[in-house]
């Protein structure tokens, strides 16, 4: 799971009304006259992205900058899965001769504004909810009743790792490594070069496992792999990993790539909290039969610069740290590695979170919002994707939450992430690892980091689950909304309580697998109000997000 919401404190659209949900056409929105495609530009912040590269040696060296390139691949099979005909759509754009649709077309991988719940800006014309994992109109409830009928297909069509499409009257599975065969092989073969290359032994054998799975869809052994990376500082993540373009059904992965370096400083500073996740687990406000504690609970924990990004992790919010890998079977065997980015999380603080917080808080309280506070909230919503129900039974079928939740499981998984990871924190107040007279920066750096997420627009899943967090905590007077000051009051002691009972009512929707619920509450408190309008709209002038350039070669 990647973190652009609370824990990550990322940044979002700059969307001042309500998106219509997902599954809606939002073609009468498409060319609203409040749309302003220079504007849309401008939220961006161009950042160069200048990480330290000088301790690399030539043989690391080497092997970094073959993993651009392959990250780079990552890039194009991206832009497939967004849309299967992006090439045709692309050059149609670039007929029309003007140069900042195609800009912004190469910025989004595709006409669909990420900044603006999805918009198309070259003409009309919703983006499918499926993306180009399945045929364009093909509906949930289509899919639904054919799987019903179809009971044998239904491993292959809901497959992490397959493409829909129709043959005949029939729908069709096929592989990743058979409809992205010519890149993945490129692909490969980079990993390849650098695994031959590499004397890291841990390195190596990562590189060549995932270079096999991408032309063989069995990604477990390279997951494992993965999670066993050690006395190396290149920390890569490449392949097939997040469902949040899969609004359909919430299971295809995308193809993406974190090329970071690892501060082994930082990682070990903060690698004594993966010691507690049992711990953690255990403190949930919720029965014994909602604890999991079936998952493997190593986690490792790596603070790093990114010097590359490619596919699913360029286009639209940046992410500012991952928790990775989703397989429910590597996290029973081993856990979940995560990976702070903190070049990117610096960036955003000084540009974005930083100037936000008295347009959000009442001036004694915007002080209180701090840099600390967004990595720590960073880190614990990661260690958190570890945390909770996983695996579950449903009317005494065995599943997973997100298989049982479908499209619905992304924005409560990262609501959860969010609320765990700021209960988690309290948690460590508790126990004395981190000071308890500092909660009042705790809810201060929640509260703004969830307004900025619901900057995204609710057509991101962080963006819908920070809205419902908001809507449900202001119901529990976290906070209210002081007139006269024009921002919001916190009440620390309501606060904690209501992140108590909102992070219970999550964990027993996923430990129930319950799909109709989990609709009915996120339509219930995923509401703005005036108030959060009006804070959102003033909040022009300050970058919705960045855009970072890296470097091609290091």
């Amino acid at each position: 799971m990647r973190t652009i919401a609370f824990a990550a404190l990322l940044l979002a659209t700059a969307a001042c009304t309500e998106a219509p949900p997902a599954g809606n056409d939002s073609n009468a929105t498409a060319q609203a006259p409040d749309y302003d495609l220079a504007g849309q530009k401008a939220k961006l912040a161009v950042v160069e992205m200048q990480a330290d590269t000088s301790f690399l040696t030539d043989e690391e060296r080497q092997v970094v900058n073959l993993l651009i390139q392959a990250s780079d691949i990552m890039s194009e099979i991206y832009r497939t899965q967004r849309d299967a005909n992006w090439r045709q759509t692309r050059a149609a754009v670039e007929q029309q001769g003007d140069a900042l649709a195609l800009e912004m077309y190469d910025r989004n991988f595709g006409p669909w504004d990420e900044l603006a719940d999805l918009r198309r800006f070259d003409g009309e014309g919703a983006m499918p909810e499926g993306a180009g994992f399945y045929p364009t109109d093909l509906t949930r409830a289509e899919f639904d009743a054919y799987l019903a009928k179809n009971p044998g297909q239904k491993a292959a069509l809901t497959s992490p790792y397959t493409v829909v499409v129709r043959d005949g009257d029939k729908l069709k599975a096929v592989p990743y490594s058979v409809a992205y065969r010519e890149p993945l092989t490129r692909a490969a073969d980079l990993l390849n070069r650098a695994a031959a290359i590499t004397t890291n032994a841990s390195l190596k054998k990562f590189l060549t496992l995932r270079a096999k799975a991408f032309l063989t869809d069995d990604y477990f052994e390279s997951e494992l792999a993965w999670m066993d990376l050690k006395d190396t500082p290149i920390e890569i993540a490449i392949g097939p990993y997040e469902v949040y373009t899969d609004r359909l059904y919430g299971q295809k992965t995308a193809f993406e790539s974190f090329l970071t370096l690892k501060d082994p400083e930082e990682s070990a500073a903060l690698d004594k909290y993966k010691t507690q996740l049992r711990a953690m687990e255990a403190n949930l406000p919720v029965e014994e039969k909602y604890k999991n504690f079936q998952r493997g609970f190593e986690s490792p924990i790596a603070v790093a610069e990114q010097i590359r990004g490619g596919g699913d992790n360029v286009p639209g919010v940046q992410t500012i740290a991952f928790n990775l890998p989703n397989d429910e079977r590597v996290r029973e065997a081993k856990g979940a590695k995560k990976v702070i980015l903190s070049n990117v999380l610096g960036a955003k603080y000084d540009r974005i979170l930083a100037p936000m917080a008295p347009l959000v808080l009442v001036d004694d309280q915007a002080k209180r919002v701090v840099k600390k506070y967004m990595q720590l909230g960073t880190l614990f919503h990661e260690l958190s994707h570890s945390l909770g129900p996983g695996s579950i039974t449903v009317n005494g079928r065995k599943t997973t939450v997100s298989a049982a939740l479908k499209d619905q499981a992304s924005a409560l998984e990262e609501a959860k992430a969010d609320v765990m990871g700021a209960w988690n924190i309290l948690f460590m107040m508790d126990k004395g690892e981190i000071p308890a007279a500092e909660k009042p920066q705790l809810f201060a750096t929640y509260l703004a980091g969830t307004f900025r997420s619901m900057r995204f627009g609710t057509e991101s899943a962080h963006g819908h689950g920070a809205a419902m967090q908001y809507g449900y905590l202001k119901d529990k007077g976290a906070f209210a909304w002081d007139e006269a000051a024009g921002r919001y009051r916190i009440d620390n002691a309501k606060f904690e309580a209501g992140l108590r009972d909102l992070l219970r009512d999550m964990i027993v929707l996923q430990g129930n697998g319950d799909y109709e619920g989990t609709k009915a509450f996120m339509a219930k408190w995923a509401v703005l109000d005036d108030p959060a309008r009006r804070v959102i709209a003033s909040m022009g002038s300050i970058p919705v997000d960045i855009l970072p350039v890296y470097p091609d070669k290091v």
